[in-house]
């Protein structure tokens, strides 16, 4: 791969984290920082809330850009530049046939807090201590103190048949698998793709000088856009095949163009 890019870009579930993992590799911010030093831009681009991306980067931080929430938000040099939200009867609507699946979780993002029910002790405990997040629980999902920015449903044992809820809510909005166990939820054409395009106007950079990492269905869009598409080699076929490369591992192939970069100097 010719180095003439000038920004990369990574989702997190399934590709900076594979498998359950929820911490970076040791080295991932130290790479990163080396091509940041170069002048080369970073953005997250993931379903996950900007605090929680921000712990996760945490010595780079400040020093990267993001794509939250599937793309309802979008942050540039710790500058918000874009943010979507849910006609509210809809989330509701939405809130209210999910609660018909049996054996799952209803996780709902907003601007400035994340909610879940306050009578599912084992969910919050899982989303505050394992995912990290800081969620609020509310007596009633229904009636938020926000809009609906992104509702999720999460199985803990894998996705089962979430067709329903695209046969219903499909042409209203946009619903696409975040990772195995989680189906997301957000207002209509909105993708990562939508938060990612407003980033790139702030940088003034164009999608063939980007590379994006990806995986899951809610990368796709960003993958069609750039001009070098990297595909995990365990993404799903639809999305192993938009790949111009594929990978085992972010770090791996970023390793790689860090030694073609120094050859080429020495």
């Amino acid at each position: 791969m010719e180095q003439n890019f000038e920004l990369i870009a990574s989702d997190l579930d399934g590709t900076l984290l594979l498998g359950t993992a929820q911490e970076l590799q040791p080295n991932t911010c130290e790479i990163v920082e080396k091509f940041l030093d170069d002048g080369i831009k970073f953005v997250a681009c993931s379903g996950r809330r900007y605090k929680n991306l921000k712990t996760l980067f945490a010595p780079i931080k400040d020093r990267i850009d993001y794509v939250c929430d599937n793309g309802c938000l979008a942050y540039v040099n710790g500058e918000l530049v874009f943010q979507a939200a849910m006609e509210k009867e809809l989330g509701r609507a939405i809130i209210r046939k999910i609660r018909e699946t049996k054996d799952c979780e209803i996780f709902v993002s907003c601007a400035e807090n994340c909610y879940i029910q306050a009578d599912r002790p084992e969910f919050i405990r899982y989303m505050r201590e394992v995912v990290r997040f800081d969620v609020e629980p509310i007596e009633d999902i229904l009636n938020l103190p926000e809009d609906y920015m992104k509702i999720s449903l999460y199985e803990k044992d894998g996705l089962t048949d979430t067709n329903y809820l695209k046969e219903i809510f499909g042409d209203k909005c946009t619903m696409q698998t975040g990772g195995a166990a989680w189906f997301d939820t957000v207002p209509k054409n909105i993708n990562k793709r939508t938060a990612f395009e407003k980033i790139l106007e702030r940088l003034k950079i164009s999608p063939e000088k980007c590379v994006m990492f990806g995986d899951n269905d809610n990368d796709v869009e960003v993958l069609k856009y750039v001009g070098t598409p990297i595909a995990m080699k365990s993404a799903k076929e639809n999305v192993r095949q938009l790949g111009k490369y594929t990978t085992d591992t972010v770090e791996n192939f970023l390793i790689k163009l860090l030694e073609k970069q120094s050859g080429k100097k020495s």
